[in-house]
Parts: structure tokens; sequence; C-alpha cells
């Protein structure tokens, strides 16, 4: 069996998921923030990159910390919003119903953002 370079990696690598699960309610904010702006002043161009920014940092980085089902969902919604930002004609009759599936991504990493499967 093959030893280890660094004897401690594993104790470093939970560090590091510890680190990140820790800042998990700090990403949710920002999404939440970036959400709430969009609808107080609409869909804009500023608000809807914010939101975007948001969620690209989670899709990211979520998988690799062990909490995949919060990433590929946040990946998901950021590529609606990518189209919002792509489409800025389209993106006033489409942000609600965006906004909703932001609502419930938010709603569902309150109660379990580790879970292993998004449920609504």
């Amino acid at each position: 069996m093959a030893t280890l370079i660094d004897p401690d990696f594993r104790a470093r690598l939970r560090a590091l998921n510890d680190k990140y699960a820790a800042g998990v309610p700090a990403l949710l904010q920002a999404i939440a923030q970036a959400r709430a702006r969009c609808d107080a002043e609409g869909p804009r161009l500023e608000p809807l990159t914010d939101l975007h920014r948001a969620l690209h940092a989670v899709a990211g980085s979520a998988a690799t910390f062990g909490f995949a089902a919060l990433g590929q969902e946040c990946r998901r919604i950021e590529q609606l919003v990518r189209t919002l930002l792509n489409e800025p004609g389209q993106a006033l009759a489409d942000w609600p119903a965006v906004g909703v599936q932001v609502g419930a991504l938010l709603r569902w990493a309150e109660r379990d953002a580790a879970a292993t499967h998004f449920s609504a």
C-alpha cells in the first residue's frame, strides 16, 4: 500500500471542508441579497449580474466540498439568470418565475444545504 506524501492530508481536507461549510450561510446570504435587489429594483443588469455571480460562486465550488446538490441547483438557476442577462427584453416577463426558483433554492438550503438531492 502506498504511503501518503503528506500524512496530514485527510485532516487538511476535512479542515477545508469545514471552512467551506462554515461559509455557506454567507454564500446563501449573497444570493438572497441579490434576489432581493432584483425584486425591489426589477431585473436590471446590475442586480442580475450580482445574482449570477453569487450563484456562479456556489455552483463552481460546492461539489468539491460535499455540497453537490446545492452546486447543481445553483448551476441550473445560474443558467436561467444568464438567459435573462442575454435577453434583457424578456427579463421583466421571465424574472418572476426565476425569482420563485431562487426562493425555493434558499428555503431548501436553509433546511439542509448539504442534502444529497434538491427538493423544493
